[in-house]
């Protein structure tokens, strides 16, 4: 029975961090920035690794009204990279205010305000924006699996 409750207790401290374990405030804190980080003016392809660090391999995307899917693909990640790169530098200011961070079972909620100017980098138009957004970035593993973004 001993031997049984040793090797039970060896598996719990063996399993990785869950995300009732990670304080989900302090993820979400660091997450923000890391995004904000990546969407100024100066960002640079090291500030969209850092923020790739956050995410699975098989991330999830859904980016409302824009983009309805939120499928897991294994190549998540690296769409992400893709598009990222393809928008960076193209704000010429930008600007956001995290207004709250809502901690939950494997879930945190992030609301923020944001406000950019830019040029798109497909029609050359400039871009004037500013909205609220609210992301909902299930946990798996310490990492973001989903990430479900509506924006105003």
């Amino acid at each position: 029975m001993r031997k049984a409750i040793l090797f039970i207790s060896f598996i719990f401290i063996c399993l990785p961090v869950s995300a009732e374990e990670l304080d989900l405030t302090e993820f979400g804190k660091s997450y923000f920035a890391a995004w904000k980080a990546t969407q100024v003016p100066n960002a640079t392809k090291k500030d969209i690794e850092h923020y790739l660090s956050f995410l699975k391999e098989d991330i999830g995307h859904q980016h409302l009204p824009y983009v309805n899917d939120d499928s897991r693909i294994p190549t998540g990640k690296q769409n992400m990279r893709s598009g990222m790169a393809y928008y960076l530098g193209a704000h010429t200011q930008y600007s956001a205010k995290l207004n709250e961070i809502v901690p939950a079972h494997n879930v945190v909620v992030i609301k923020y305000f944001t406000k950019s100017s830019g040029v798109h980098p497909q029609t050359k138009e400039v871009v004037n924006q500013s909205y609220d957004t609210m992301e909902v970035l299930e946990i798996e593993d310490g990492k973001v699996s989903v990430i479900r973004k509506y924006s105003e």
